[in-house]
Parts: structure tokens; C-alpha cells; sequence
């Protein structure tokens, strides 16, 4: 069997993630302290270190920040996959999360994004009609 670099290692505290994430949804953390959301999943918030953090569905709606495009990866599946669009997107609640463009469309920074998932990790694709697609 290939070993495949692109598929997490749930741990006990991120499995909640990576279940919404397999049925397609996408959560994230809220702070009841101070209310602010934070993406990746932490046990507290890393804007005023409370540890009164629960689970959120996010919207799914997210605006393009910066990516980049890979033309050269050996590592499977991401050959097969050949060029590539890793990219940063500023989620609609707040927080930013690295991800993955796909689909067709030409990415430009404030691109509308809108979630998708492959495999059980989340993915973007371009809004039809956003600027750049």
C-alpha cells in the first residue's frame, strides 16, 4: 500500500473535526469568553486562553487571502494531482484555515470561495462569477 501524505491523523480532541468533515461539515471553535472564532480546532482559545471553547458549523462561505500554485510534487497522491492550488482562505466567521482550491476558475485575492470536501478534508472552489473565475 502507498502511503498517502495528503489524509490526517485524527487524534481523540480533533476526531469530532474530521467526523463533521467526512459527513461535509465544517466546524470550527467559538470562545464563550470572548466570543471570537478560531480554526485549527484547539482545547482553548488562543485569543484570551479560555478554555470555554465549543464546536461551531461554519457557514462554508469564505473569501480567498493568497495561495500559490505547485507544479512539482513527489510525494502520492499530489502527483496525480499535478499543478495544485494550496491556499489560505479568511473564513466568513473570522478565523483564517489553510486549504485547497479545486475546480475551474482563476484564483484572485477576495475570490468568494464556498466549501467543499474531498475525501473528508475540506476543500474550496470558486463561486461562479467571483472575481477571477
Amino acid at each position: 500500500m502507498t502511503a498517502r501524505h495528503d489524509l490526517p491523523e485524527p487524534d481523540a480532541f480533533t476526531r469530532t473535526y474530521w467526523d463533521a468533515a467526512a459527513e461535509g461539515r465544517l466546524l470550527i471553535r467559538r470562545c464563550g469568553a470572548c466570543g471570537r472564532a478560531h480554526h485549527y480546532p484547539r482545547e482553548f482559545c488562543p485569543h484570551c486562553w479560555s478554555e470555554d471553547v465549543t464546536w461551531e458549523t461554519a457557514s462554508g462561505r469564505a473569501t480567498l487571502y493568497t495561495w500559490s500554485v505547485v507544479h512539482r510534487n513527489d510525494l502520492p497522491p499530489f502527483t496525480e494531482r499535478l499543478p495544485y492550488v494550496p491556499a489560505v482562505v479568511d473564513l466568513a466567521e473570522g478565523p483564517r484555515m489553510m486549504t485547497e482550491i479545486v475546480g475551474p476558475g482563476e484564483p484572485s485575492a477576495g475570490a468568494e470561495l464556498r466549501v467543499g470536501f474531498r475525501e473528508g478534508i475540506p476543500v474550496f472552489r470558486l463561486l461562479p462569477g467571483a472575481a477571477g473565475s
